[in-house]
């Protein structure tokens, strides 16, 4: 008996395939945030505090970037790992994590502005992108099999989730952006990762 994932044509399964649609969102987003620029209408879509006003920029600021460097970086990445975990999930769990995650990381940025008493605004898929490649870290066979291995106690496993966040923030984060978002990012998808959230057992 044939699914629909298996007649669906090369063209449709490429729409169909939750990385590429986030991909394109996050182009159009981002347009119409460049262009919100241009006429003077800054906080359309990124996300300051008071953290709902606008109400809409928790979820606009996950998808909206700065400029063409900044959407290409983050594309990248999303590109990878976000292809890499589509592969094994739904398209709803992948919209609903990378949403999830990325608007946490943005408010945790936020927050740690507010208080260290310097309040800045952020935007961009970055807490969303570090989540993925966490996500990717943690439930692959081989880490699994090396955790149940050594049977880990579960403060040991925090710590360990944590300085691996840590590796990766420093590692990949270019100089004057948002750490406290990547480092949430990353502690989400490992943790994700560790109980594979995001497997789809009827694949």
């Amino acid at each position: 008996m044939n699914t629909g994932r298996e007649r669906a044509s090369p063209f449709g399964r490429v729409v169909g395939n939750p990385a590429v649609q986030t991909l394109v969102t996050m182009a159009v987003v981002s347009l119409l945030t460049w262009w919100s620029f241009l006429v003077g209408s800054t906080g359309l879509f990124v996300l300051a505090p008071p953290i709902f006003d606008p109400p809409w920029g928790l979820v606009t600021s996950v998808y909206a970037h700065a400029n063409p460097a900044h959407l290409l970086s983050n594309a990248m990445l999303i590109a990878v790992a976000g292809g890499i975990v589509s592969l094994s999930t739904t398209r709803l769990r992948f919209h609903a994590f990378f949403l999830s995650t990325g608007a946490l990381a943005a408010v945790a940025q936020v927050w740690s502005g507010v208080i260290l008493g310097n309040p800045t605004a952020v935007l961009g898929s970055s807490g969303a992108a570090f989540a993925l490649v966490g996500y990717v870290l943690a439930s692959n066979p081989v880490s699994a099999s090396l955790l149940d291995r050594f049977r880990l106690p579960a403060r040991a496993v925090v710590v360990l989730v944590a300085l691996v966040a840590f590796a990766l923030t420093l590692t990949y984060s270019a100089p004057g952006s948002a750490l406290v978002a990547h480092f949430t990012g990353a502690v989400a998808g490992l943790t994700a990762g560790r109980f594979r959230l995001l497997r789809d057992d009827a694949r």
